[in-house]
């Protein structure tokens, strides 16, 4: 204890992949006394908050999962929410993290004492102190709803994708659904055959591609089960032709065409109306944009109770939706598929670094972190998914271990250095996010012509990784104690840190 506040070794933020894999990492490398700080009452993250109808998963089962806990039973190649979700139950079962995980907890601030050279947080629970702090908030985590006037005046539902309101019935209803990205393409062919109307308002269209989805065989779970070994080969399979496409996203986006031909002849196959056509054909090169996954969104398109209309929402007229081209449409619900808070990470705002500015005013040029991971001014604040570790066509997952295996070393090295903590060297921050920028400007998704969510408001890439998984891998094996300042402990003639017990 500190004073009458209970003190931690580390404090992890957020229970889904990123949090729950740090908890792991965190016992396996001997560190029993954590956190993890969860804002809702259980774990999951992304995958407990989006429960929207058709939420499924657009990267294979396989390759989605941790490789230090494999599941041979997945059901399908693709799986949906409520699998995955029961994956990472059994996870945090599994490895022993349920002790560790304070709900209800959400971090309200975390503020760096210089004095006493540790993290002193806030939170819905009550307060407490740590060494370190691991953010593993992850990028898909607060929605954002744009600011249309009149809507706080609609008489009818108004929610977001990912808070959906299952008590709401559908059945009948005329519904405007907002966006037309990864989301709005499962809900669309999900609520179609119920609703009594669809008005699907899109601002640009996305390239979609047929799903291979299919379900797992008993033989070939069982094979999993029985032969660990083959569920391994399965996923390096998966993962190598995903590093392959790296190059066409990265380096040569005018590969992309071949890709391109695939998602035209899908659109050509699944709507045969070539008004409509047009307005869901593309202008930008494939990959801009994640591309999207689904063999009914078309379709559910094309069925006579669906109309799209290609300008974006403007206004909220008493119970209409009214759009940019000036069209107005009478709704009972508007349903909001418009993504999340991406390129500001909310919690930016609750993090104060060394020099008392808030992560947000310090990153008010644009997110940039060293290998990820660290910022400059925020000693032992750690990222599990931060800057630059977005993927377009690969599992997260794998970003996500990789971040862990640069997050251990680091306890590692604090411990070997006998500082109080570590801050990144503001020209080591600065040296890898050039190099970051230098390469992103050839990728598909500066390139091809569109405004994406990887791009913050000023055009800069934050978001996505300009390389493939084996490249970060390599960068965050190990950390390089040149690109860090070591913090002398307060009191220098008694023991930096505690053994990790």
């Amino acid at each position: 204890m500190h004073g009458d506040l209970e003190h931690v070794r580390v404090a992890v933020i957020g229970s889904g992949f990123g949090g729950l894999g740090a908890g792991v990492r965190l016992r396996r490398e001997g560190v029993t006394d954590f956190v993890i700080l969860e804002r809702a009452d259980a774990v999951g993250g992304t995958w407990r908050d989006n429960s929207y109808p058709g939420c499924a998963c657009d990267v294979p089962s396989h390759l989605y999962s941790f490789s230090f806990a494999p599941e041979p039973d997945w059901p399908r190649t693709f799986s949906g929410q409520e699998h995955i979700r029961a994956y990472l139950e059994r996870v945090t079962d599994t490895f022993g993290l349920r002790p560790h995980l304070r709900f209800g907890a959400e971090v309200r601030q975390a503020r760096w004492d210089g004095d006493a050279q540790r993290w002193h947080l806030v939170t819905a629970a009550g307060e407490l102190t740590a060494d370190v702090v691991v953010s593993a908030t992850g990028a898909l985590s607060d929605p954002k709803i744009p600011d249309i006037p009149g809507i706080e005046d609609f008489p009818g539902r108004v929610f977001h994708s990912s808070r959906w309101e299952h008590d709401y019935d559908l059945a009948g209803k005329r519904v405007a659904m907002v966006g037309t990205g990864a989301s709005a393409i499962q809900i669309v062919p999900a609520i179609q055959p119920e609703v009594g109307r669809l008005i699907v308002i899109q601002r640009t269209p996305p390239w979609v591609m047929p799903r291979m989805d299919r379900p797992i065989g008993a033989v070939e779970r069982r094979l999993h089960g029985a032969v660990p070994g083959s569920a391994k080969v399965r996923r390096g399979l998966l993962w190598l032709i995903r590093e392959f496409q790296v190059g066409a996203f990265v380096k040569r986006p005018k590969l992309m065409k071949a890709a391109e031909g695939i998602a035209r002849g899908h659109l050509r196959r699944s709507v045969k109306d070539p008004a409509l056509r047009a307005r869901l054909t593309p202008d930008y090169t494939i990959g801009c944009k994640r591309i999207l996954l689904s063999n009914d969104y078309y379709p559910a398109l094309a069925r006579p109770n669906t109309e799209v209309i290609t300008s974006g929402l403007v206004e909220v007229r008493g119970s209409s939706v009214v759009t940019a081209d000036g069209s107005e449409r009478e709704v009972d619900a508007i349903i909001f598929g418009t993504g999340f808070h991406v390129t500001d990470m909310p919690i930016g705002d609750r993090v104060i670094g060394a020099d008392g500015h808030t992560l947000s005013e310090h990153w008010k040029n644009g997110m940039a972190a060293l290998r990820g991971c660290t910022v400059d001014g925020f000693p032992n604040f750690l990222f599990i998914v931060g800057p630059n570790t977005g993927l377009g066509n690969s599992s997260m997952i794998l970003m996500i271990e990789s971040s862990l295996n640069y997050v251990a070393d680091y306890l590692r090295t604090l411990l070997r250095s006998g500082g109080a903590a570590l801050d990144a060297k503001p020209a080591a921050v600065k040296a890898w996010n050039m190099e970051i920028q230098r390469r992103a400007a050839r990728t598909v998704w500066n390139t091809g012509g569109c405004r994406s969510w990887y791009l913050d408001a000023s055009g800069r890439n934050t978001t996505a990784w300009p390389g493939t998984t084996a490249e970060f891998r390599r960068a965050t094996r190990q950390l390089d104690l040149s690109e860090y300042e070591v913090l002398a402990p307060v009191d220098a003639a008694a023991p930096a840190v505690e053994a990790m017990s």
